[in-house]
């Protein structure tokens, strides 16, 4: 443990030494030429996983903790650089690898979640389907629950639409071959993925028996939506922009993959079984 975070009692959410040792070396380097960094990472990063499961303003962080300034200001400035989005496809691949899997999948899972914003200036709309007034998460995740693709948009924007965003971002991987959706996705969008990629959209529809069923692959993205879920700021949209959204999902799947590499959580918490 850091010599600052010696001097407090420790948060549920700190950083472990295993998890440190994870994650430093990913982490951008100093500039040199200039003064050389005095604030500790480590409790910056501490400071950054407590705000996320907690849920509390960038303001109330503990007074223990670095000031909300320097805290945000490596969280915007990383968001910025594309670091959050660097760490978290090195911790997926490092994940998959880990249950025997190859780094890239070949099949994947997409879904969306509408959510409520709060009293923020970012971009807004309404799902007329969800009844509410806010942001959809578009997710791509793998046969694990891990996201591959995450793009937040207004809440008014169709699934089909939102679904070109995510699969655009997707092009880099040459072993995906199949993706589950559920019915919002049937239609003209299979034989755009087709034409574009090449890539199978497989529509999962629900049984029209009444009652509760476990559908066969969406449940994974479904339990994706769930992990984030505990994180408590996560549960209402409290980002003041699109592309803090976005990098707040890539710091939590962070969180949670540092601790499923560690083995610091249950074996049936954020459970990455099989599920093709």
């Amino acid at each position: 443990m850091p010599a600052e975070s010696a001097k407090r009692k420790a948060y549920d959410t700190d950083l472990t030494d295993e998890q440190w040792a994870v994650l430093a070396p990913l982490l951008p380097r100093e500039v040199g030429g200039g003064r050389h960094r005095s604030v500790d990472l480590r409790e910056v990063l501490n400071a950054m996983f407590y705000r996320l499961r907690s849920g509390c303003a960038w303001r109330l962080l503990p007074h223990d903790l670095p000031p909300k300034s320097t805290v945000f200001e490596y969280f915007s400035a990383w968001r910025n650089d594309g670091t959050w989005q660097a760490i978290h496809e090195t911790l997926a691949q490092a994940v998959r690898v880990a249950a025997g899997r190859e780094p890239a999948p070949s099949a994947t899972i997409l879904d969306s979640q509408s959510v409520k914003t709060s009293e923020v200036p970012s971009q807004r709309g309404y799902d007329a389907g969800k009844k509410v007034k806010g942001h959809k998460r578009h997710l791509l995740v793998d046969t694990l629950g891990l996201v591959m693709v995450v793009v937040v948009t207004a809440a008014s924007v169709q699934d089909r639409d939102g679904a070109k965003l995510v699969l655009a971002r997707m092009r880099h991987t040459a072993r995906l071959q199949k993706i589950w959706a559920d019915g919002g996705y049937a239609g003209q969008l299979i034989t755009w993925v087709r034409d574009n990629f090449g890539w199978d959209l497989e529509i999962k529809k629900r049984p029209e028996e009444k009652g509760f069923h476990l559908i066969k692959h969406r449940w994974i993205v479904e339990r994706t939506f769930g992990w984030l879920g505990r994180y408590r700021l996560l549960a209402k949209d409290y980002a003041a922009t699109i592309a803090s959204s976005e990098a707040e999902i890539h710091l939590a799947m962070t969180h949670l993959m540092l601790n499923r590499l560690t083995h610091q959580v249950p074996e049936n918490e954020y459970k990455f079984a099989s599920a093709a």
